[in-house]
């Protein structure tokens, strides 16, 4: 490999020299094994961490407090199961399961994220293992300069902490949507929810699906009336919500969206089955959707359409809890129970989780952001 190729593209101020090329068991001190947990000394808490190849958790499966394997700074290297995954270490600890350690004098969040660029595959009839030898002759590209490395190390080190805060926020807001579900919408039997906003005190009504309109769903569209290509997408169960694989023609959507069913913007479409119960918002653009497959209330604007869609997240539909049955019919549907307010605190409730759902939404983005930036930034400050 000629000196142009092992340069990266981007680079930090005052370097310049072409990167090394060799494999890991010569550029390192040792790569090292884990072996087995001494249960009798493991602890839920303690000093030393024990980790193991699982990526849940850091990987850490418990502690150890008056002994360790391992000195940090060094890197771990999953060994088993999702092979090659690279992560530094900071703290003295003991790995354990195979799980693979890396002790050299490389900047250790340099060394990670040379070690994930490498996409490490392992081959394999069973359980995917990589060992000491395998991890030994992959090859790494890395400065000299340690200075370089430490420059590369730092800007990674704090991206992650970056995406990480992200991810908590993303995760801490998930949680409380899923808390104010269970408590801004009534339980069982009772009549109130545990939380409300102010002003309301009145007792919801309890009624069924049935008492405010019917199940509505598209006319049935059948395999030889559509294509791979086309103008208007048809929506089948599998792509419920994401991208379609199949198109019908414009004349017959517009023959069929006349005479039959078709939902209005606002509706909410629900999936009846494979995960029963998944909703999708329609929003009033030129689509279609199988019959029976993908179902929707017609009730004539009897209910705030932002409260039915996060009613039907909380809802247990009639006739089907503990059944095998992965199908919602439309009875299952209409004598489902709901225990519902005045239009005015379903709006207040409706545009109360919408606004928090815009707001996680926001949230991915700019993690989904973080992520990009840090996948371009490996590219190319990276050989």
């Amino acid at each position: 490999m000629d000196e142009k190729s092992l340069k990266p593209q981007l680079r930090f101020k005052g370097f310049s020299d072409a990167w090394e090329q060799r494999k890991l068991d010569n550029c390192t001190d040792e790569i090292v094994a884990g072996g087995d947990v001494d249960k009798e000394k493991l602890l839920s808490s303690g000093t030393y961490p024990v980790i193991a190849n699982a990526l849940t958790n850091d990987g850490i499966v418990g502690f150890y407090n008056n002994s360790y394997r391992i000195k940090a700074p060094a890197v771990t290297v999953t060994g088993r199961g999702d092979v090659g995954h690279a992560k530094a270490r900071s703290v003295n600890f003991t790995p354990v399961v195979r799980l693979l350690t890396v002790i050299s004098r490389h900047d250790p969040v340099f060394l990670e994220n040379a070690i994930n660029t490498l996409n490490i595959v392992i081959e394999s009839t069973g359980v995917p293992q990589l060992t000491v030898p395998q991890l030994g002759k992959h090859e790494i590209k890395f400065p000299e300069n340690i200075s370089e490395q430490s420059k590369i190390g730092t800007f990674f080190s704090n991206l992650d902490n970056l995406i990480t805060l992200h991810q908590r926020k993303l995760d801490k807001l998930g949680n409380m949507k899923k808390a104010l579900l269970e408590k801004m919408f009534p339980k069982n039997d009772s009549n109130v929810p545990e939380i409300r906003f102010k002003g309301f005190s009145d007792a919801w009504e309890q009624r069924k699906l049935g008492d405010f309109g019917s199940v509505c769903m598209n006319k049935r569209i059948f395999k030889n009336q559509t294509s791979e290509k086309g103008e208007i997408p048809f929506y089948k169960i599998g792509t419920f919500g994401g991208q379609p694989d199949a198109f019908i023609s414009r004349s017959l959507f517009e023959e069929y969206k006349l005479k039959y069913p078709y939902p209005i913007c606002g509706d909410i479409l629900i999936s009846a089955s494979g995960s029963i119960g998944r909703t999708v918002e329609y929003q009033g653009e030129e689509a279609y959707f199988q019959d029976s497959n993908i179902v929707w209330l017609n009730h004539r604007n009897s209910i705030y359409n932002p409260f039915l869609r996060y009613f039907y997240t909380v809802v247990k539909w009639s006739g089907i809890e503990g059944s095998t049955i992965k199908r919602l019919y439309n009875e299952n549907i209409l004598n489902t129970q709901i225990t519902i307010p005045q239009k005015i605190e379903q709006q207040k409730i409706g545009t109360f989780f919408s606004n928090l759902d815009n707001l996680i939404t926001l949230h991915q983005r700019k993690l989904e952001k973080l992520k990009n930036i840090k996948k371009s930034c490996l590219e190319k400050m990276f050989v």
